[in-house]
């Protein structure tokens, strides 16, 4: 069964008793697949205030918004090419043809699949997340990603996954991952909509991404 497949098996059962259910996960399983690197970015829920019902992957697909997904794109060119240094100059303007280009490799996921606003609710968004925990295990287990950006979610997705114990590491500039149960890595980083300048953004998860990529290859 193909990873679309496994999806809709899932959100088949998962969506009964969650209202206002927002599917999502990997955007194109044909690009995802052949990916160099396998991309997981786990985000906490998606804003709409007005309700959900829809697809986060045909969103991504028809172009998603500048607000969080220009940086995501931003973030998907650099790890493509995570030996080269790549200048501001051409990643400063992000097109919605870059982010159709770009996304659609990509897998995205929510923690808590019902919206919410543009400032989560941490009290409501915790509740979900404990009585999903199975269902949002299983999702992340279909993909198998080679590497994982928690946006805003490091701690949320390792108790998900049961990880209580693993050890978490540091790099030399304080940006703490740990390993999933494939022992690849899972970064504990900012929301791509931070308020901190985008450069910053950028090039502080490529540097992280670098380090880990060595101290991975040296633990294997």
């Amino acid at each position: 069964m193909g990873i679309t497949e496994q999806e809709q098996t899932l959100f088949n059962e998962w969506s009964v008793n969650r209202e206002d259910f927002v599917v999502d996960g990997v955007v194109s399983e044909t690009d995802y697949l052949n990916s160099k690197v396998k991309l997981c970015f786990v985000l906490k829920e998606v804003n709409d205030e007005g309700g959900g019902g829809w697809d986060l992957r045909e969103f991504i697909r028809n172009g998603a918004r500048s607000q969080t997904w220009n940086n995501i794109t931003r973030w998907v060119q650099c790890i493509q090419k995570k030996d080269e240094d790549v200048d501001w100059k051409l990643l400063g303007e992000i097109t919605e043809a870059d982010r159709i280009n770009f996304l659609k490799s990509i897998c995205a996921m929510n923690l808590k699949k019902s919206p919410g606003g543009h400032t989560t609710v941490r009290a409501s968004f915790d509740t979900v997340v404990t009585e999903d925990k199975i269902f949002i295990k299983n999702q992340y287990d279909i993909y198998n990603p080679g590497i994982t950006v928690c946006c805003g979610t490091g701690w949320d997705l390792r108790n998900v996954l049961d990880l209580y114990d693993g050890k978490v590491f540091e790099t030399s500039r304080g940006i703490k991952w740990f390993k999933n149960h494939q022992n690849n890595p899972v970064i504990m980083f900012a929301h791509p909509a931070a308020r901190v300048q985008d450069s910053l953004l950028v090039y502080g998860l490529i540097d992280a991404i670098r380090e880990i990529t060595l101290k991975v290859k040296a633990l294997a």
